[in-house]
């Protein structure tokens, strides 16, 4: 069985721009893939606590000395990593919030950040561990893509390679506070989606 893990990371719920065109997504991949599985991890509707001092003792503590909160810590990040490495295609959707990614996004990927486990240190430099194809759905306001306050694409794109994942593809509808134009925008991505699957 195949399995898509889509991460969804807008506060707007089903309104959301980016979640909608996920959603185009999922429906196409699953007509080619039905007996395709979809597993959905909102970081919205179930926010991960932001790191902490806490969290980094926890992980920089050998296991047979954790305490009992410092475990329950790292298996937090476990959880999120073998859902990840369980995963054959992951898709990720979000909004940009002031330039950037949303901060429940960020706290997902400070979680599935783990050295050795999906992405390791050489001499070379880092080299990512999760071999997997990525999609990414953006949404926001203004036309903002590629403009030097882009913070929001650019960091996804850059985390996910980071450890490993393979984007094939970003679909973005800019300009959603606009009006027309970005009505205009949203339908060109659906559109994008559909020849993509």
């Amino acid at each position: 069985m195949t399995t898509l893990l889509r991460i969804d990371s807008s506060a707007s719920g089903e309104n959301s721009k980016s979640r909608q065109l996920a959603n185009e997504f999922v429906t196409k991949w699953l007509a080619k893939n039905p007996d395709g599985k979809v597993v959905a991890r909102d970081v919205t509707a179930n926010p991960l606590p932001h790191f902490t001092g806490e969290t980094l003792g926890a992980l920089f503590t050998p296991e047979e000395s954790r305490s009992a909160e410092q475990k329950a810590i790292v298996a937090i990040g476990d959880e999120l990593i073998a859902e990840l490495e369980a995963a054959d295609v992951v898709i990720v959707s979000a909004p940009m919030y002031n330039f950037g990614i949303p901060s429940t996004l960020k706290s997902y990927f400070d979680y599935i950040a783990r050295a050795g486990r999906t992405f390791k240190y050489t001499e070379t430099g880092p080299v990512g561990l999760v071999n997997k194809d990525a999609y990414i759905f953006s949404a926001s306001g203004s036309f903002s893509a590629g403009e030097p306050f882009d913070h929001q694409v650019p960091h996804i794109q850059t985390f996910l390679g980071f450890i490993g994942l393979n984007v094939k593809e970003t679909f973005i509808a800019g300009g959603q506070a606009m009006g027309a134009p970005g009505e205009e925008a949203f339908n060109e991505a659906k559109a994008q989606i559909a020849v993509a699957v």
